[in-house]
Order: structure tokens, then sequence, then C-alpha cells
């Protein structure tokens, strides 16, 4: 799915998403996920919070520079575009609603499920000068889950590495409902229900929960889901009810989200390694303009090319990655022409990028300005977004609780 043909949101459906804060953010940060973030801000009801817990599950001795690098991102964010007006911008520590629900989830959350996932051997092996044999790093995608379900998000935008944690979130929720939606006489009141439908409404419904429970047909859910939706004779309570009934479920109070897999144009770093800080190979997004010349003037390029008349291969240089990103389709081909035939030299095809990277850079720095000024804008734009996100957390906490006895 991309974000020419995002499903249609009226009412606008809530979008979620975090960053852990690891301070300034480069270009790759940019185009990998917050140019994304900018465009989601026109069809959907935006919550984007700093995962400050998260930053502490594998870096929990580095305390000094969390606040700082939190103001820094958040500071970015503004300046790629997000508005405060349109996105609710919060702190994930100031919300212990965020913990609460972390904590509920995992007393009945099966720790195989933590076990399995894909980033959690992947990343003990890469981060092994790290103690990471903490609970903290090992429930980290349940706390991620609760971060999602505690806002009812409707989607997740992310990358396809990303997927299998918002699929676990679904599971956790599916789990939750299963536990803790269904009411004490849930299969009579359910049946009471279908009756409702008719004759023949009841046994098409009867057949369709069959064929999707038992068989997983995706078609048998939406006939279902068809056909409560037509019925005129169900209430509010009776639809809810069946959906729950359909799925195996009771009452859905966490929402199952969607990953929302939105277009995404993937920058390397000057080295066409991955663009990391820690590697030094990232241009910052409000880098100033003379450091954003100088480092691109140095970037390597096809090692074929030694000599200005030697040609050159476009696929093997970094700078045709930068391109691939900044230049319309006109550049594109005269740069490529130009490296193969030795028409042009590195440094002529690497002026191009920069021009466009100083352009792209240039509103940043100038929304960035008054919060640089004064930072006091930009804490009240995180208190007042903070907020609000705390207005949702706390009403899907009564319902959690209710649901669990815990409302004494």
């Amino acid at each position: 799915m991309t974000t020419d043909s995002l499903p249609d949101t009226s009412p606008r459906e809530r979008v979620l998403s975090g960053m852990r804060p690891t301070g300034a953010l480069h270009l790759g940060h940019f185009h990998g996920a917050l140019k994304n973030w900018v465009r989601l801000q026109d069809g959907y009801d935006c919550f984007y919070f700093v995962a400050d817990w998260h930053a502490l599950t594998t870096h929990y001795e580095d305390r000094e520079v969390v606040a700082a690098n939190t103001y820094d991102m958040v500071t970015d964010w503004l300046a790629a575009g997000i508005d405060p007006d349109r996105s609710t911008i919060f702190i994930q520590s100031r919300l212990p609603e965020h913990a609460e629900l972390f904590t509920l989830l995992a007393m009945g959350t099966p720790l195989g499920w933590l076990e399995r996932m894909p980033t959690y051997k992947d990343q003990i092996e890469k981060l092994k000068d790290k103690d990471l044999a903490t609970y903290g790093f090992l429930g980290y995608p349940l706390l991620q889950a609760a971060d999602i379900l505690i806002y009812n998000a409707a989607y997740v935008p992310v990358g396809e590495d990303q997927a299998p944690h918002v699929e676990i979130t679904r599971e956790v929720a599916r789990r939750f409902n299963h536990l803790y939606g269904r009411e004490p006489n849930h299969e009579a009141l359910a049946q009471a229900a279908v009756a409702k439908l008719g004759k023949a409404g009841a046994r098409a419904f009867e057949a369709a929960r069959k064929a999707f429970q038992e068989g997983g047909s995706e078609q048998a859910l939406e006939d279902a889901r068809t056909l409560i939706a037509d019925s005129a004779s169900l209430g509010a309570a009776d639809r809810e009810r069946l959906e729950g009934y359909l799925r195996g479920t009771g009452k859905a109070i966490l929402r199952e989200p969607h990953a929302l897999h939105t277009e995404v144009k993937r920058l390397p770093g000057l080295d066409g390694a991955k663009m990391s800080k820690s590697y030094g190979n990232a241009i910052a997004m409000r880098e100033e303009p003379a450091e954003v010349e100088k480092k691109i003037r140095r970037m390597q390029t096809d090692p074929a090319r030694v000599r200005r008349s030697d040609p050159g291969e476009p696929e093997r240089c970094p700078v045709w990655q930068f391109h691939l990103v900044y230049s319309d389709e006109p550049t594109k081909a005269w740069a490529a022409h130009g490296c193969r035939t030795a028409g042009i030299g590195c440094l002529d095809c690497k002026q191009p990028v920069i021009d466009a990277i100083k352009a792209e850079q240039q509103p940043w720095r100038e929304r960035a300005e008054p919060y640089l000024t004064n930072p006091r804008k930009l804490h009240w734009i995180v208190e007042v977004g903070t907020e609000r996100a705390r207005t949702v957390a706390r009403e899907t906490m009564r319902s959690v609780r209710d649901a669990m006895g815990l409302s004494y």
C-alpha cells in the first residue's frame, strides 16, 4: 500500500508511530520514515511519540543524553513539517498508562511469542558489546504493543522488517479480547443475536463463521460481516457481540491494528552503507550548507574512474543512489550517460545532488529556528500533545481495568 492509495478515511482513522530519541535526525531518517509521517497528516488522526523507554531497552546506561536527544529529534519533526495542530506529539515516559497496560498484557502473553521475534536474536548478535539479557529487552515488543493498543490505532506505518511487530500486537489484542472480552453468558447472548438475522441469515452466518474459524477463509469473514452490517434488527451491542462470536473472541476491548506499508525511499550513507551517525557517513537534516557541499564533494565514486577520462558505471557509485532520490529523470539520464561515456567528471555529477539537498534543507532550517531560539515553544507543544494523548490512554485503561475486574 502506498500513500497514493491510502484507505478512505472519513471519519479519520488513527495512525500511530514512534522513534527512539537519537538526537538530531539525518536524511536517512527523513526519507525512510519522517517524510511519510508528514504525508499521513493529510488523511489521518496522527499520534507520533518519542519512544524514550524503548531507547533504554538497549542503552539503559546512557541516561545523560535522553532529554537533549528527545528535544533535538522533535525539533527535526517540526522542521520536516509535522504540524502540532494536526498531529499529537508526545513523550512515552510521561504517560505511565503505557507501563500499566504493558504490565497487564504481560500477565496473559506467552513467553514464546517474545522469544520467537526475528529481531530478538538478531539484535543480541549485533549488539554483543551490550548486556541484553534483561527482561526489558525481551519484553520490548510487548511494550511496543501497549504503545499501539492504548490509542486504538487503526494503522501503524512500518517497513517490511517491522511488520512482525505489528503482527504480534494483533495477536496480543486478540488474546486479550478472548480472555477478558467474553460476557458471562456470551454464548447465549450471541446465539440470541444470530436468531435476529432470520432463518436464512442465521444459517448463512453460521456457515461463514465455521468456514472462517476452521479454514481461515477471509471471504467467509467478509460475508458474515456483511450479514451483520445489513441487518436492521441488530443493535450496536448485538453487532459487537456477533463480531466477537464470529472471530472466536469476546468484545473488542483492544483494537487490532494493521501495518501500513507506505512508500519509502532508501537513502544510503556517504559510503554506500546504511546512513548512520555512528558510522560517520550521515548528513544531518539541518546540516550547514557548506558542510553539505564538503561532504558530498568528498564522497567516494566508482573506483573504475581513476582518471577524468575513464568511463564509469553509475550502479557502482554511491552518488548515483542520491540521484535516484533527489534528481528528476532528465538529470538522472544526463548523469548516467555522462558517467558511462566519461563526458562529465565526478564533481560535475555531484553538483545537482548538492543543490537539491541544500534546497530541501532550507525550509527545515527556517522552521526549526523559532524552537532553537525559544525552546519553551517546543516544550509547550510536547506538553499539549502529551495531555491530549493522556486523555485517550486513560479512557482505554478504564475499559481494560473493567474487563479484568480491577475497577474497585
